[in-house]
């Protein structure tokens, strides 16, 4: 009597074969780890970034005075309203505001208001470009007005973790290094497998459709994430990346890479379902990747972008993915602290498989 067959053999021999096909694939390798390699190192040794330079106003601070007004006009501070103290005083130790300014009447007479400014040690960088701001502002309102002067600034500095430009940097790279790898990758590989007639094949033996795809998928993953972790270490070890837990924080990490490179890679599988020829592969996939590679938080905050855009930048997957990614790393948020960001993208999953499977051919 013979034996049933295995699918569970047939599944992990086929994502061996797969995993195979893919180190040998070198735009595998370049979108997966060179280009995200490429951005973190530039940015690593610049220090650069882009992101607006954030302050709160205190609670019980005076709005409406002339240093407020004015600062509202200057372009490269974005103003935090509605904090209360404690939530002000956890985003000063987490670096994601750069100050803090409460401003009163001086009910002395002279300067006709004071202005009280926290910076964080969190943000050096951001604290000296507002600090050069503030100086300049406070100067310019004096000079109007020589007698009285207009107002007096009081600076100190609050202790917090340093929160370089990789902390944002790299969980965008490796978000996006997760949306090419499952948009990209399952796209050409179906659809060759289809167009070569091996899916025929594989038909003609005992291998179940679920086995084929869970072979490739396993194998997708297991790529994936051993270019994440090689991310991880490089931006670790060279630039100082930060990992509040350490190795737990690593694994979370990988688990959200897991869960977002699932859904990207049912992006891929409408890709290959509804593309007619390899050639309309990229610009299909390009529709798909390049909005969310620009709008998704990978380069600049969505903060920055203007008010109408960042709808837009808020219901995107990778948005989410990068937003958990970077509370995981620099805050040391467990996952259930990110279920808001992994539901969103389970509920992308779920309608991107929905698409998918009414589009997707196997022969």
């Amino acid at each position: 009597m013979s034996k049933p067959y295995n699918n569970t053999k047939a599944t992990l021999a086929l994502a061996k074969a797969s995993f195979r096909s893919i180190m040998r694939s070198p735009s595998a390798v370049v979108f997966t780890l060179a280009f995200p390699l490429i951005f973190i190192l530039v940015f690593g040794f610049l220090g650069g970034g882009g992101v607006k330079v954030d302050l709160a106003i205190a609670p019980g601070s005076d709005l409406q005075n002339p240093i407020i007004n004015a600062i509202e006009q200057i372009n490269v501070i974005h103003i935090v309203k509605d904090k209360d103290a404690d939530e002000i005083k956890t985003e000063l130790e987490k670096g994601h505001i750069a100050a803090v300014i409460d401003v009163q009447k001086n009910t002395s007479g002279t300067p006709a208001y004071l202005a009280n400014v926290q910076y964080t040690s969190a943000s050096i960088d951001k604290g000296s470009i507002l600090k050069s701001v503030l100086a300049n502002l406070m100067f310019t309102l004096n000079s109007k007005d020589i007698k009285p002067t207009v107002a007096q600034l009081n600076e100190s500095t609050v202790q917090g973790r340093i929160y370089r430009t990789i902390d944002f940097i790299l969980p965008g790279q490796l978000g996006f290094s997760l949306l090419s790898t499952g948009v990209f990758g399952t796209a050409f590989v179906f659809f060759s497998l289809r167009q070569t007639l091996v899916i025929k094949r594989f038909f003609a033996t005992p291998v179940s459709r679920t086995s084929i795809v869970f072979g490739e998928g396993i194998a997708r993953i297991g790529f994936a994430l051993c270019g994440a972790v090689f991310i991880i270490l490089i931006g670790h070890f060279f630039f100082h990346f930060t990992l509040i837990h350490g190795v737990i924080t690593v694994l979370n990490m990988l688990l959200l890479a897991i869960i977002g490179l699932v859904v990207f890679m049912g992006f891929g599988f409408i890709v290959s379902g509804i593309a007619k020829s390899e050639s309309t592969i990229p610009p299909i996939s390009n529709i798909i990747t390049l909005p969310q590679f620009l709008l998704s938080g990978t380069f600049f905050s969505i903060d920055a972008f203007p008010s109408w855009l960042q709808p837009i930048s808020r219901a995107l997957p990778l948005t989410y993915l990068n937003d958990a990614m970077r509370k995981v790393a620099f805050e040391g948020a467990g996952l259930w602290d990110v279920k808001h960001q992994i539901l969103i993208m389970a509920i992308w999953g779920i309608g991107v498989y929905i698409v998918a499977v009414k589009v997707f051919k196997w022969e």
